[in-house]
């Protein structure tokens, strides 16, 4: 079995923030690939299903953001999950919008949500970094974050969303590259964001 995890904070006046596009992405994947009805458990919305054959959990941790990892322990343990079978969609400061990026290990760059899922279960586990901009001073990153898309960011988020959940076959067979390429190629994102500074890993 997978683990599929949506960073994000509970409650409606969270939902359209950028912190919470995880949670996004993983309702997309729950509603593309007809998963069950969503329940609670392990500190979390959870619901059950299959992509491509593969079986598999997704979870919405109610925790709050920074507590993500204790969510993931309690589901991880239950169902004698391995790090390398976790995998977290989680918005990315340091990805221009749009831009999607797989990663396996390493630090936290600062996202105490991913500090706390390190904590917990050790850092192998898969990332989906989902970028959405930086507001060019690092102080203003929390208000970034935890503010909502712009309504004109809207199409590029839905567009993001749907090719996440259509490109998930890749994903769940372990093919981490073919689904960061094909995410990319089913949804384009401009090399530069709003703001005119380019993508860093694409000058």
């Amino acid at each position: 079995m997978l683990l599929l995890v949506g960073q994000g904070n509970p409650g409606p006046k969270y939902a359209k923030n950028r912190h919470n596009i995880g949670f996004r992405a993983v309702e997309a994947i729950s509603d593309r690939w007809r998963f069950g009805p969503w329940r609670k458990k392990f500190a979390s919305e959870c619901c059950e299903g299959e992509i491509d054959g593969v079986r598999a959990l997704i979870l919405k941790p109610q925790t709050f953001y920074n507590e993500t990892g204790r969510a993931i322990d309690e589901a991880a343990g239950f169902y004698k999950i391995a790090p390398a079978s976790v995998i977290v969609f989680h918005d990315e400061v340091d990805l221009a919008p749009g831009r999607m990026r797989m990663k396996t290990g390493g630090g936290a760059a600062g996202n105490n949500g991913v500090r706390s899922i390190t904590g917990a279960i050790g850092a192998e586990f898969r990332r989906a970094r989902l970028g959405v901009g930086h507001p060019g001073v690092k102080e203003m990153v929390q208000h970034w974050v935890l503010s909502d898309f712009a309504k004109a960011d809207e199409a590029w988020v839905a567009t993001l969303l749907d090719a996440l959940a259509s490109a998930a076959a890749f994903l769940v067979r372990g093919e981490d590259d073919r689904y960061q390429a094909e995410v990319m190629r089913l949804a384009p994102a401009p090399k530069a964001d709003p703001r005119g500074r380019p993508d860093p890993e694409n000058p």
